[in-house]
């Protein structure tokens, strides 16, 4: 299957830092879910600001490889143009207008789309993320964590990227909470065919989410395969459980979100 993002012999560096990245490669197929594993500080969030642009704000610069998005090389292109090329990113502390309210937040999302598609834009949103439509003109900073980790969401997926990166999306949220979105994240990539690069800490729900996966340690991906393969690995026992096997994940059940993909359809 065809790569929508391809990455070849990645290095990345910080200044007089080092090497935050190093020679690093790899690939998320059309339609594919992919993860990405590693502990803190093994470069995850490095590599995300390389494929979105944003390295340069936080003093990084690609010291050598490729970065291909849709078959063309996006090294140094700017972030905004990133989207409207259909690259969606839900960030790390989703970084959401706390001022402004709920809808208004995806309507900034929505600013890619024709006039005439926002109203069809925010009806989809809503059917993924029904309390979002009920809290719609809630200012978003009181919302509660996991209603604004779906609201992020929300705004990413509004423009229907061909490419969806998101950045610990289970980062201080409630277990029950974090598997009700991913369930409606899998319901956006049974629909609409999103792809996604999924960055988690949380290996065991990573894994249950993701057909495929990548381990990086320090900068190096040190094993990549199927979601089973990566769960059974001996990489993955030694740099990122400490040293504690793991069993290959259950497969998810299929009627996961069966009434989300209702309102969708």
């Amino acid at each position: 299957m065809a790569a929508v993002l391809e990455i070849q012999g990645l290095s990345v560096g910080y200044g007089r830092k080092g090497l935050a990245l190093d020679n690093v490669s790899m690939a998320v197929p059309q339609g594919g879910i992919v993860a990405l594993l590693g502990a803190n500080g093994a470069g995850k969030t490095t590599l995300i600001r390389a494929v979105t642009g944003l390295l340069g704000l936080h003093h990084g610069q690609i010291t050598s490889g490729a970065v291909r998005y849709a078959g063309q090389s996006i090294v140094g292109l700017p972030s905004h143009r990133l989207v409207r090329m259909g690259m969606g990113q839900v960030p790390e502390g989703r970084l959401i207008f706390k001022q402004l309210s709920v809808e208004d937040n995806l309507l900034v999302g929505a600013a890619i789309l024709p006039r005439a598609k926002v109203a069809e834009g925010l009806a989809s949103v809503y059917a993924l993320f029904p309390r979002l439509l009920e809290r719609r003109q809630q200012a978003a900073g009181w919302l509660s964590g996991g209603e604004q980790q779906m609201l992020a969401l929300g705004r990413a997926l509004i423009g229907r990227p061909q490419l969806l990166l998101v950045d610990e999306l289970s980062l201080g949220l409630a277990p029950l909470i974090v598997k009700q979105i991913y369930q409606q994240l899998r319901v956006v990539g049974d629909t609409l065919g999103t792809a996604m690069l999924v960055v988690e800490q949380n290996a065991h729900l990573a894994l249950q989410f993701a057909s495929s996966a990548y381990l990086i340690n320090r900068g190096q991906i040190v094993f990549s395969g199927t979601a089973a393969e990566v769960a059974a690995s001996p990489a993955m026992a030694e740099s990122y459980l400490g040293g504690k096997r793991t069993q290959a994940p259950p497969a998810a059940p299929a009627e996961a979100g069966d009434a989300a993909k209702e309102m969708l359809s």
